[in-house]
C-alpha cells in the first residue's frame, strides 16, 4: 500500500484502440490510494469519440473529473492530468521523482517515436525520461497484427530497458465478464511495479495438483 513519501506513477494514455485499460488501471491504482500523474496523448479525444460517443476535455482540471467519472473513483487516491503539448511539466524533468511510467494502451506510432528518442509532445518527453532516468517504463501495445517495424521498434523499447506487456488476457483465472479479461492485463502490467491493487485469482497451478495437498 502507498504511504505519504510513495512517488506517483505516471499514466500516458495514446489513441490507441481499448481505452478501457487505463480507465481499469486508474480505477484500481486510485481506490489504492496511489498518486497518478495521467498525460493523454491529442489523438485520444478522437477515439472517446468513436468508441464510446463520450467527448473528453482538453483542459487538464477538466479531465481530472472526466477519468475520475470514468472509472467511479470521485475521491480516492491522487489524480494529476497534464496538457499534452505541456512540455514544461513536473514530469517532463528527471528530478521529478517517480515510480516509472505506464504507457497503456499503446498505439504503434507512440512505440516508434519513443524508440526513435523524439519528445514532441509530454507523453514521449515522459516516457524518454523514464529510459534516461533508468527508470522503469512499461509499454502495453495493442495492436495486431504486428508488422515487421512493429516487431523492430519493440525490440528497440526492450534492449533500452522498456518491459513489453501486450494486452493478451488470460483465461486459467476464470474470467466472467469483460473487467475481468481487461484486469489481468492490468495487473500483469502492474507487477512490474510490485503493485499488487488490482484483485485477480493468480496461478496456482493445476487444480488436480492443488487437491493432492
Amino acid at each position: 500500500m502507498p504511504t505519504a513519501s510513495t512517488p506517483p506513477l505516471i499514466l500516458g494514455i495514446t489513441g490507441a484502440s481499448a481505452l478501457i485499460y487505463a480507465v481499469r488501471a486508474l480505477k484500481h491504482l486510485l481506490n489504492a490510494g496511489y498518486c497518478v500523474d495521467v498525460v493523454a496523448s491529442k489523438s485520444v479525444q478522437m477515439v472517446w469519440q468513436a468508441e464510446d460517443g463520450i467527448a473528453m476535455p482538453a483542459a487538464p482540471q477538466a479531465q481530472a473529473a472526466f477519468w475520475r467519472d470514468q472509472a467511479g473513483v470521485p475521491e480516492s487516491g491522487q489524480l494529476t492530468c497534464h496538457a499534452w503539448g505541456n512540455v514544461g511539466a513536473t514530469i517532463a524533468s528527471g528530478s521529478y521523482r517517480t515510480l516509472g511510467m505506464i504507457v497503456m494502451p499503446c498505439s504503434m506510432s507512440t512505440v516508434g517515436k519513443i524508440a526513435a528518442g523524439l519528445s514532441s509532445d509530454l507523453l514521449l518527453r515522459a516516457a524518454d525520461v523514464q529510459l534516461k532516468e533508468g527508470r522503469k517504463l512499461v509499454i502495453v501495445p495493442r495492436e495486431t497484427p504486428l508488422s515487421l517495424i512493429h516487431l523492430r521498434n519493440l525490440t528497440t523499447l526492450a534492449e533500452a530497458g522498456a518491459r513489453i506487456v501486450p494486452a493478451i488476457p488470460a483465461w486459467y483465472h476464470h474470467p466472467q465478464t469483460i473487467d475481468d479479461l481487461v484486469d489481468f492485463v492490468v495487473a500483469r502490467a502492474l507487477d512490474s511495479f510490485e503493485l499488487d491493487c488490482v484483485p485477480l485469482n493468480r496461478w496456482e497451478g493445476p487444480v488436480k495438483d492443488r487437491e493432492k495437498e
